[in-house]
């Protein structure tokens, strides 16, 4: 396809929007900030750069970022943010309210993304006129990159993220993505810059630190005294967590629960759905596997050897870490990208994960390698290491130590997107 083929693909992608824009008026997620997606009600201010994050937690990513900007000494630096989620626009409202007047020579303006109509994109960066526009972790759009391309924008994708699936899909048009691709790409790992590489040219490549460890602080493990969930489990006894399990992995789930207690009878088990409208589910499972089994708003005083305490109360996981000699983190023996296992271990306790957690392989995979976490291939191999961590229970104040020091080894992500930043607009 050709620069021809582009333009007639671009067109077609602009009447399949102007097809389906009356549609989306109808969908509640959409209706906050209507105004400002369409552009019906007005424009943003110029600005020098305009940082785009997609939702909720590229909103934070965003954040960090804005804390390491460093605005020219004689001369401010406007940025426009903008996000797609009414979540994202409220982050990003936090984060303008936090630097706009404390943070001198930086006005940061939040706005929701427009609908990447072509025309749309293309009013919105005349309007614009930034300098520079980030993109963050995979947000590729091609009427918002052709705009960019028109008015000669040139395009940063920081902390960039690519899925094989995406790969693929981004590849049926790869002609388009070629002729549009960003002037730079930072990535979060190797794997992620080839695919980067497969679609956009190696040569437009680069790694970067994560900036998800830049937002991870150095809190250490709560003290016994002061966790709220003292009086439920006695010191002396062994506690185990088995943190945002999911439905999927229900029967796994309930095996390993199972083994658990027939191998370390006088375990109390702190079982904790993902998803608290399967709580019935996983009654009627454990039920079935003949265990003992409590509601944790049930529960008065300390709770018995052998139980199985089915937490319905929101908010508890991270302190019920803090009292667990051991912990299993769902969501990982069915394909489904597993939870966070940071969780477990910045309380102090060494997390056992299923073999899918492809969700969480940014933070690489030497927290396996260096025995920080253990990989179990299925629920038998997860039961015989969390009967070993049982056995052998390392110090809470040593894992919570290499743990720290695993984060902050990995830091600097923000300040090498805001150094690239700093290039391209003193290279304008």
């Amino acid at each position: 396809m050709g620069k021809t083929g582009v333009n007639m693909g671009l067109r077609a992608y602009g009447l399949a929007w102007k097809a389906v824009l009356p549609l989306l008026r109808f969908n509640g997620r959409l209706k906050d900030g209507w105004e400002q997606r369409t552009l019906d009600g007005g424009l943003p201010a110029p600005a020098h750069l305009w940082i785009q994050a997609a939702s909720g937690g590229e909103a934070y990513l965003a954040w960090e970022i804005l804390k390491h900007l460093r605005p020219p000494a004689s001369a401010s630096l406007r940025v426009l943010v903008t996000t797609n989620t009414l979540q994202g626009h409220q982050t990003l409202a936090r984060a303008a309210d936090e630097i706009n007047g404390r943070k001198s020579g930086l006005a940061v303006q939040p706005w929701y993304f427009p609908f990447d109509d072509p025309g749309l994109m293309r009013r919105m960066v005349d309007r614009v006129r930034p300098e520079l526009a980030v993109i963050l972790e995979t947000e590729i759009w091609p009427g918002f990159l052709s705009a960019c391309k028109t008015g000669g924008v040139p395009v940063l994708l920081a902390n960039g993220r690519m899925t094989t699936k995406s790969l693929a899909g981004y590849m049926s048009w790869p002609a388009l993505f070629r002729e549009l691709a960003p002037e730079r790409i930072m990535a979060v790992s190797e794997t992620d810059a080839r695919r980067f590489g497969t679609l956009f040219g190696r040569d437009r490549v680069e790694v970067m630190p994560n900036i998800k460890f830049d937002r991870m602080g150095d809190a250490g493990p709560m003290t016994r005294a002061s966790n709220p969930l003292k009086d439920i489990v006695a010191a002396e006894d062994d506690f185990v967590i088995f943190g945002s399990v999911r439905r999927e992995e229900l029967d796994a789930v309930t095996r390993l629960a199972a083994g658990l207690l027939s191998a370390r009878p006088g375990t109390v088990l702190g079982l904790f759905p993902r998803h608290m409208h399967h709580l019935d589910l996983w009654r009627a499972a454990i039920d079935g596997a003949g265990l003992n089994w409590v509601l944790r708003s049930r529960l008065t005083g300390t709770a018995k050897p052998g139980t199985v305490i089915l937490w319905d109360t929101f908010g508890e996981l991270v302190p019920a870490y803090g009292l667990a000699k051991a912990a299993f983190v769902g969501g990982s023996l069915a394909p489904l990208g597993g939870q966070n296992f940071l969780e477990p271990l910045t309380s102090g306790v060494t997390p056992v994960t299923g073999p899918h957690w492809k969700n969480f392989s940014w933070m690489g995979r030497e927290i396996i390698d260096s025995g920080l976490a253990v990989e179990a291939a299925d629920w038998r191999e997860a039961l015989e290491s969390l009967k070993k961590i049982l056995e052998e229970t390392p110090p809470r104040e040593k894992v919570t130590a290499a743990a720290g020091q695993y984060i902050r080894d990995r830091r600097g992500g923000a300040e090498a997107v805001a150094k690239q930043v700093a290039d391209f607009l003193n290279n304008d």
